[in-house]
């Protein structure tokens, strides 16, 4: 059996087990800005209809009286390394997913903690002591269904999918609610007059792959109650990116390319405290529209400078035409290899050594942010102007 791990409200519960005055109210955690968006809400503001990823003057509108929260990450992080600590008590077989949720394998836990139901009862009552928030969990003996059993009972629920109610269960879950099925897919199934997987169960596998691709596969496959998916410890980091809303839209390539300079040093910071290269770099945009378009382009040699990593992003820039202006701007890297692999020496030394001393220096300044905080050091073409003045 596995189990799926779930914090209720996380981000927002976190505020208001860190300002007791702030329980019972309508919260949300977010960018308090005319362009911010809700990270996470709390279930009283829930109550009103606000999620996350709604805007936020749209919150504002449904509870004029809602309280809204800037984001703490490092706070978060602190809380969700004790969580992960409790799970990892019980099992060795932990595979985190998200900040706030994770999937635990109970395989030959049984003479230590019992019946995996057991198990999970004990889990929530040592986060609720240790942490003082509550968490709901999906039990289930596949992967994708104890992630739905864990939504069932929210918040501080508790749902178990034993094998003897399987075929029951996934004969009537709606088809929305399988992980991988987006509004494309959705939309697709309904003009088939499929609503529940107990109805894909009755078209054939080819007949779904047609009209979904190779997804059609694994819905066929879930649908008949196969999933072949283990939970994996440790999985390995795939990319590191960072995007921003910005607060008004601009077509001010300039100002564009400010943005892209602020991201790459943070997604170099990352890859290089992770001990990353990245081969691959993707430039990320979405316009006013909320049209989204991604441009991506391959280094000769991976690289953990943040200098490549923007002169890589302005290029790809550069290349992009504008017809609209763009709310939204990010920077990615994928294609990771770990900073220990063996790299072939560069054919023209000059190159190597010129990315060498921009990694020298960005090796420098994170040491420097590491004893006195990000905000110790930084470009001198991200000063804001009136930090600049002169007595």
């Amino acid at each position: 059996m596995i189990l799926h791990i779930d914090m209720d409200a996380f981000f927002a519960s976190v505020e208001q087990l860190d300002h007791p005055e702030l329980k019972g109210k309508a919260l949300v955690v977010g960018g308090d800005s005319g362009r911010g968006v809700v990270a996470a809400a709390s279930y009283e503001a829930r109550r009103y209809g606000i999620h996350s990823a709604m805007p936020m003057f749209m919150a504002r509108q449904r509870c004029p009286r809602l309280v809204i929260v800037p984001p703490r990450k490092d706070r978060y992080s602190e809380v969700s390394r004790s969580v992960m600590t409790i799970l990892h008590r019980y099992s060795p077989i932990v595979e985190q997913v998200s900040i706030d949720e994770a999937y635990l394998d109970a395989a030959g836990c049984g003479r230590l903690y019992g019946h995996p139901q057991a198990m999970a009862s004990a889990i929530k009552t040592d986060i609720l002591n240790e942490v003082a928030l509550t968490c709901s969990i999906g039990i289930a003996p596949l992967k994708f269904l104890a992630k739905i059993a864990s939504d069932m009972q929210k918040p501080d629920g508790l749902t178990v999918i034993t094998r003897e109610t399987l075929s029951e269960v996934i004969a009537s879950l709606p088809v929305e609610k399988v992980p991988g099925v987006g509004k494309h897919a959705h939309e697709q199934l309904r003009q088939m007059g499929i609503a529940t997987l107990g109805e894909a169960r009755k078209i054939r596998s080819s007949v779904l792959v047609e009209r979904l691709g190779k997804f059609g596969h694994r819905l066929s496959e879930l649908a008949h109650g196969r999933d072949e998916s283990i939970v994996t410890p440790h999985s390995p980091t795939k990319s590191i990116s960072t995007e921003r809303t910005l607060s008004a839209d601009t077509r001010d390539r300039e100002q564009l390319k400010q943005h892209l300079l602020a991201q790459s040093q943070e997604v170099g910071r990352q890859l290089r405290r992770q001990g990353f290269l990245a081969r691959t770099i993707t430039l990320k945009l979405k316009d006013t529209d909320f049209k989204q378009m991604t441009r991506s382009a391959t280094l000769d040699r991976p690289s953990q400078s943040s200098e490549t990593l923007y002169r890589t992003a302005e290029a790809l820039l550069a290349r992009q035409a504008l017809d609209k202006a763009v709310r939204l701007i990010g920077v990615g890297a994928s294609a990771l290899i770990a900073d220990t692999t063996p790299q072939q020496a560069c054919l023209f030394p000059s190159l190597g050594k010129k990315e060498n001393g921009w990694e020298k220096v960005d090796h420098a300044v994170d040491r420097i942010a590491e004893r006195f905080g990000r905000s110790a050091v930084h470009r001198g073409s991200l000063t804001p102007p009136d930090d600049l003045s002169m007595d």
